[in-house]
C-alpha cells in the first residue's frame, strides 16, 4: 500500500531506464482505474507458493565478517552507544560488536511505526537524545540508523553531532588510508566537496551526480569506486552493494577509530588536518506556486562573477545551477523536488562566508 522499491540484481537502486519502463506498465493501467489492481490475502498468497520468505541475517553476518575485522573491533574495549530510532536497525551493532571487551547499550531499540517524538532521521534535532545519552553516560561514541537502516548519524563522545559531511570525510580517509583503496569516489552535487583536493592529490577522482542515491549507484558500477555518499547520510561502498548500508558505515567509522587510537573528537581534528576546514550549510526557502518560473528565470540568467570575492570558474546544470570559485567555494540553487521549496546550499572557508554565500543565492534568485 504504501509503493514498491525497485533494486537491481546487483542490490543497487533500479536505474531511470528500468524505473521509466515500469512506469509506463503502470501508465497503461491507469485508465482501467482500480479494476486493473489485483488483490490476494497474504494466506492465499503464500498456499500458491507466490511468497517466499527467507532469513536474510546470516548471509548478512558473513558478509560483514569479510568487510570488517570483528574480533579486533569486539577487543577494541570501546563504549557505543547504538540508537535505531525505533526503526530496523535495532540490535545490529549490539550482536556485531559484543563479545569481547567492547560494550554496546542501545536506546530506542523497539519497533514503532509512529516514531513518537522524532522524524526518524539521523539528523539534528531527532539526534539530540543519543547526543544526551553519549555524553551523559561516557561513551565513547554514538552511532544512529534511520527507518530503514540505510542512513548513519554520527555522535562524539563529547555529545557533538558529526554531519554527513564530515562523514563522508570520515569515510573517504578510512578507505584510502586504513584500507589502502584507491579509485574514483562518487557523491552527490549537495554533498561536501571537502575531500576532492585529498582524492586528486591520490591521483583520484571525485565524480558529482544528481541527487537520488540511483544516480550514485549506477555511478559507483560504472568507474568501480570505492564509496558512494549522498547528503542525507546514506553511504555505499566498493565490495560490498553500490547502495546504502548504515551498518557497515557504522562499523567502518569504529574501525577508524580504533585504528589511529583517537576519540572521535580527536579524529575529526586529524581529518581537518587533511582536508583544512570547510563549512556547510543550506536553506530552504518557501515561496509562493504562482512565482517558481520567475524564480526559475531569475536563476537561470544570473551568471555571478565571484562567489563572496573568489571568481566563479564553472557553472553546472544537470541538477540546478551550481557555481563553483577559484578558492573551492561552491553555490548551489535548485528547487526541491518534492515541496514548494528553493534549496540554497553552500560550502566555504568560514562561517561568516557561509552566511554571505547563502544570501548570494538567495539576491540572485530575488527571494531574498
Amino acid at each position: 500500500d504504501n509503493g514498491f522499491k525497485v533494486k537491481s540484481e546487483i542490490g543497487a537502486s533500479a536505474p531511470p531506464e528500468v524505473i521509466g519502463e515500469i512506469e509506463q506498465h503502470i501508465d497503461a493501467l491507469e485508465p482501467q482505474g482500480a479494476s486493473a489492481i489485483r488483490r490476494l490475502d497474504l494466506s492465499q498468497a503464500e498456499s500458491r507458493g507466490l511468497i517466499k520468505t527467507f532469513d536474510a541475517t546470516p548471509a548478512y553476518d558473513a558478509q560483514i565478517a569479510r568487510l570488517v575485522d570483528l574480533s579486533k573491533l569486539r577487543e577494541a574495549g570501546l563504549f557505543v552507544v547504538a540508537d535505531s530510532m525505533y526503526g530496523t536497525g535495532q540490535g545490529y551493532f549490539k550482536r556485531l560488536l559484543s563479545g569481547g571487551k567492547t560494550r554496546v547499550d542501545e536506546i530506542r531499540n523497539i519497533v514503532n511505526p509512529a516514531f513518537p517524538g522524532i522524524a526518524p532521521e539521523p539528523i539534528r534535532p531527532h539526534i539530540d537524545e543519543l547526543s544526551r545519552v553519549v555524553r551523559e553516560s561516557g561513551a565513547d561514541l554514538g552511532l544512529a540508523t534511520d527507518g530503514d537502516s540505510d542512513r548513519i548519524g554520527l555522535v562524539a563522545e563529547d555529545g557533538t553531532f558529526v554531519n554527513q559531511h564530515q562523514v563522508f570525510g570520515l569515510l573517504t580517509l578510512y578507505l584510502t588510508e586504513q584500507r589502502g583503496l584507491r579509485g574514483p569516489a562518487v557523491r552527490s552535487l549537495t554533498m561536501s566537496s571537502m575531500a576532492d583536493a585529498y582524492m586528486k592529490g591520490l591521483g583520484q577522482q571525485v565524480y558529482e551526480t544528481p541527487v537520488g542515491f540511483k544516480y550514485i549507484g549506477a555511478k559507483m558500477v560504472e568507474e568501480n569506486a570505492i564509496l558512494g555518499g549522498e547528503e542525507s547520510g546514506g553511504f555505499g561502498f566498493q565490495g560490498h552493494l553500490p547502495e546504502r548500508d548504515a551498518i557497515v558505515a557504522g562499523l567502518y567509522i569504529v574501525d577508524l577509530m580504533v585504528g589511529l587510537q583517537r576519540p572521535m573528537t580527536g579524529v575529526l581534528a586529524y581529518m581537518q588536518e587533511k582536508f583544512g576546514s570547510w563549512y556547510y550549510l543550506r536553506r530552504d526557502v518557501r515561496y509562493p506556486t504562482a512565482e517558481r518560473e520567475a524564480i526559475a528565470e531569475r536563476v537561470t540568467a544570473a551568471r555571478p562573477a565571484d562567489l563572496d570575492g573568489s571568481p566563479v570558474t564553472n557553472i553546472s546544470t544537470f541538477d540546478g545551477y551550481k557555481y563553483y570559485a577559484e578558492d573551492g567555494s561552491w553555490l548551489l540553487v535548485r528547487f526541491s523536488g518534492t515541496e514548494p521549496l528553493l534549496r540554497i546550499y553552500t560550502e566555504t572557508t568560514s562561517t561568516e562566508r557561509v552566511q554571505r554565500l547563502l544570501q548570494q543565492g538567495a539576491t540572485l534568485a530575488g527571494v531574498g
